[in-house]
């Protein structure tokens, strides 16, 4: 039986494309520009008001330190 062209697409996750339409607005206000995504994002995160916490990078496993 041969199969509609409706079965035969494939499924859309409502949220996933969500997301890719949320990422796709915030790219387009920076102008695709990630330097300037970062610095608005840093921008609203420092207006948010919340304490940021920045870890130091965990030691590589498997690898000698430097002597």
């Amino acid at each position: 039986m041969p199969e509609s062209e409706q079965d035969m697409k494939p499924w859309e996750d409502p949220i996933v494309a969500e997301v890719r339409s949320a990422r796709e607005a915030l790219l387009a206000a920076s102008a695709y520009d990630l330097e300037e995504l970062c610095r608005r994002l840093r921008q609203e995160q420092h207006a948010g008001g919340r304490t940021v916490v920045t870890l130091p990078p965990r030691p590589s496993e498997g690898k000698e330190a430097a002597a």
